[in-house]
């Protein structure tokens, strides 16, 4: 218990005092996540409409895949990241191993399933008559898309926090991409592990502790979101 109390104490003592490595660490795992998501947004969250208002064969079986992908381990996509891009993999070339756009293609990965199965579950209970009202008005198909994610923004946004609140905790594909190498990839989650290892047991609580205000705001924001949308439809 005594051990706690004096990590609380030298936590509290490397944030008031600006500790450089908690910061950069802070800051990289915020934009990382930011643009892993935004570009996840971008790609899952047409893919999730167009799943929920097309029909065609197959189409529950590439939902289900989806779906089965946000419980993807994120060893797992660090172990297929790496398999891709080490020097031998298709993407070697690229030198995206050990590189903060290493850790950004490996969440990337991560949210798109986020994204699009929660984008289509929102989508797909949508009242019909928005679609038909869209379809008379003679809309065109960007413009009926956009029409389905600004009536089901609450849970779009729902969709993006929960993706960011995975991809800014998540530990395995920082660190089998990215390598933990400080000054470039080493993120809070991976921080914290390594500060613990070493002893600096009140630098990894400094830095934990960032990674759960963090996360806690995206869970606050989503509940927020939940009821607002729950007091919507009653």
């Amino acid at each position: 218990m005594q051990l706690i109390w004096e990590g609380l104490a030298e936590a509290i003592e490397l944030v008031c005092a600006g500790d450089p490595l908690i910061l950069a660490a802070a800051w990289r795992s915020i934009w990382i996540s930011v643009v892993a998501v935004s570009l996840s947004t971008l790609i899952g969250l047409p893919l999730g409409v167009a799943l929920a208002r097309a029909r065609f064969f197959g189409n529950s079986m590439v939902v289900l895949t989806f779906r089965a992908g946000m419980a993807l381990p994120t060893v797992f996509v660090g172990m297929v990241c790496y398999a891709v891009f080490s020097r031998r993999g298709p993407l070697g070339p690229f030198e995206l191993l050990y590189s903060p756009w290493g850790i950004v293609a490996g969440e990337l990965l991560l949210a798109v399933p986020i994204i699009v199965g929660l984008s289509h579950g929102a989508v797909k209970s949508l009242d019909p008559r928005v679609g038909e009202t869209t379809w008379t008005l003679g809309a065109g198909p960007l413009r009926r898309g956009l029409t389905f994610i600004s009536e089901a923004r609450t849970s779009v946004m729902l969709a993006v926090l929960t993706a960011f609140g995975r991809c800014v905790t998540e530990l395995g594909i920082a660190m089998m991409v990215g390598g933990n190498i400080k000054e470039r990839t080493r993120t809070l989650a991976t921080a914290t592990a390594l500060e613990t290892s070493k002893g600096e047991f009140g630098r990894g609580i400094a830095m934990g502790t960032i990674l759960l205000v963090v996360a806690l705001a995206a869970t606050c924001l989503i509940a927020w979101l939940s009821r607002e949308e729950r007091a919507a439809k009653s």
